[in-house]
């Protein structure tokens, strides 16, 4: 009797020592965690304790000559990805399907070594035809079911040129193109027709949801960056329609109130330049005063706001911020985002802030130990 009881014992021990050991096998093997999420952002993948980058990282960078470009472009793509796939449900991780190299060969001219080019040949060198589509980014969004990830749609930036710039000899003078708003369409729609096709060739990207968005991108000398115009949600291997997208991006103040588009964008105009009178009889020598100001379906939608100036106290820049976040809650519109960096020519030295449906500024002043 007791030599039973005793290889019982045994046995459940044994079988507990396998239970646990299969546990710590199940969990060992989920090398993944993520960011965490807050305000409406998404969660990212983080995988073996690092941040999952991007397979293409840094190609945009390369293609800008205007950087503002590259924020607005990155930025707008999450905004349009949020219309489809709610940070609520999903995690976002960086293009995990197409390459450096891929992309490379796709943003380059079409030719008998490049067949994959989404840009025409150049033709004539005195009289090229553009490149339309002058960068492109992957979004990949994701779901976690406590064990593993799992690929649930994919997300394509398209950034359309609204003008090329080119020269008829080396190191000659520089020409520009402009394109149309409906050939920049054209352009982008024939584009983003032939991306679908080579994505759903990838297996893992047969089936799932792949939303393609365009992009205008703005001038090489634009003081803002340019706006998405129309994104379309493909469960197939043809692009179905499209819905529009109306932002508008434009610099504050303007140089002539006449260039003001509506009543409202002069409203915005007056209620900026006011703020700026304000604060630059406050502080002398104010080097500048700027404002980009995002329109969605003509309404004012957020403010990127730049005071550069030069202090000389620590207790200069304290009183100039206290005095920015009082004029800023008199002055300047009321339940929109707004940040205001405080700069000198060097470094950024505070920033005043304020959430969408605040009525309250917030402070920080980069001080030092």
């Amino acid at each position: 009797m007791k030599l039973t009881i005793k290889k019982i014992a045994t046995a459940t021990a044994l079988l507990v020592s396998m239970v646990v050991l299969a546990s710590c096998g199940k969990n060992s093997s989920k090398n993944y965690s993520t960011t965490g999420s807050g305000n409406g952002n998404y969660q990212g993948v983080i995988q073996n304790g690092r941040y999952k980058t991007s397979k293409a990282r840094g190609i945009n960078v390369a293609q800008n000559d205007n950087q503002l470009n590259q924020k607005s472009f990155e930025s707008g793509l999450t905004q349009v990805s949020k219309r489809v796939f709610s940070p609520k449900n999903y995690i976002f991780q960086e293009g995990q399907y197409l390459d450096t190299s891929t992309l490379q060969s796709w943003l380059a001219r079409k030719s008998a070594k490049n067949p994959e080019g989404l840009n025409p040949a150049q033709g004539k060198k005195s009289d090229p035809n553009p490149e339309y589509v002058q960068q492109i980014e992957e979004q990949d969004y994701m779901t976690d079911n406590g064990r593993s990830m799992k690929l649930k749609g994919v997300v394509i930036g398209v950034g359309i040129n609204s003008e090329y710039n080119y020269q008829k000899k080396t190191n000659g003078p520089s020409y520009t193109k402009k394109i149309s708003q409906d050939e920049m369409e054209r352009q982008g729609k024939i584009a983003a027709q032939k991306i679908l096709t080579r994505l759903r060739q990838k297996k893992a990207l047969k089936n799932v949801p792949i939303v393609i968005a365009l992009y205008k991108q703005a001038p090489d000398d634009s003081l803002v960056g340019g706006s998405f115009f129309a994104y379309s949600k493909n469960n197939g291997n043809k692009v179905s329609g499209w819905t529009k997208l109306d932002y508008k991006t434009m610099v504050l103040p303007k140089a002539s109130a006449t260039n003001a588009q509506n009543s409202a964008d002069s409203t915005d105009n007056d209620n900026f330049a006011n703020f700026k009178s304000q604060i630059q009889n406050f502080f002398p020598n104010l080097s500048g005063v700027t404002a980009q100001a995002q329109y969605h379906n003509g309404n004012l939608s957020g403010m990127h706001i730049t005071v550069t100036t030069q202090f000389y106290s620590q207790t200069e820049i304290t009183s100039f911020t206290q005095y920015i976040a009082r004029a800023a809650k008199r002055y300047l519109p009321s339940g929109i985002p707004i940040d205001i960096r405080i700069q000198s020519d060097s470094e950024m030295q505070a920033i005043v802030y304020r959430d969408a449906g605040s009525d309250t500024f917030r402070t920080h002043i980069l001080d030092s130990y």
